[in-house]
């Protein structure tokens, strides 16, 4: 199979590392969206990443689209008890929404001229991602003898903002910072495969 990735994309390391824990082999292809090249184009109107070429001429988008395919053919990413499985289907949720609005943010400082940005902007998707932060702070999901979805969407989260963020978040989420840590002992790829230029 291939994947449509970037080695910066929060959303292509969470389902890079998905791959690696299970054992899906994965041909990634680099992809400037930006430039919209035609086999992202042609597989994804969208033309986000990352987007998953399957076997069978399949193209499969968005990421927690990628990681429910990998489980129905793996299992593993999401537990089997209805309850549990909901509850690490939200916090994947609420972690994808921190990563976009950190690209809202990325994107409005790269793609517009410093007296153009919007201030205003800037802060509001700060403050959702300070209370998203705020929360898994106090919540991150425990490591067990199962890693889930959950642990690579989380794992992402944080290799991202060491890329683009440093030394903006760190003080006040020692626990966070701490989780890492551990994840890294339990996922050794994690520094290879977190979010990187």
């Amino acid at each position: 199979m291939r994947l449509l990735c970037s080695p910066t994309s929060p959303f292509s390391s969470k389902v890079r590392m998905a791959a690696r824990h299970l054992g899906i082999k994965l041909a990634e292809i680099h992809v400037d969206t930006n430039a919209g090249p035609t086999l992202l184009i042609d597989n994804n109107p969208l033309g986000k990443i990352p987007t998953l070429l399957t076997d069978d001429g399949e193209a499969i988008f968005d990421s927690r689209a990628i990681m429910h395919y990998f489980d129905r053919r793996e299992g593993g990413l999401y537990p089997s008890k209805k309850g549990k499985r909901t509850e690490i289907e939200v916090l994947e949720a609420l972690i994808d929404g921190t990563n976009e609005c950190l690209l809202s943010i990325v994107y409005e400082r790269r793609l517009r001229e410093p007296e153009k940005q919007h201030q205003p902007w800037i802060d509001r998707q700060w403050t959702k991602v300070s209370r998203a932060l705020t929360h898994l702070d106090a919540e991150p999901p425990k490591i067990g003898k199962k890693l889930h979805a959950g642990h690579f969407a989380l794992a992402s989260l944080v290799g991202y903002l060491q890329l683009r963020f440093e030394g903006q978040w760190e003080a006040d989420h020692a626990e966070l910072v701490a989780w890492a840590q551990k994840f890294e002992k339990r996922f050794p790829d994690f520094p290879a495969m977190k979010p990187q230029v």
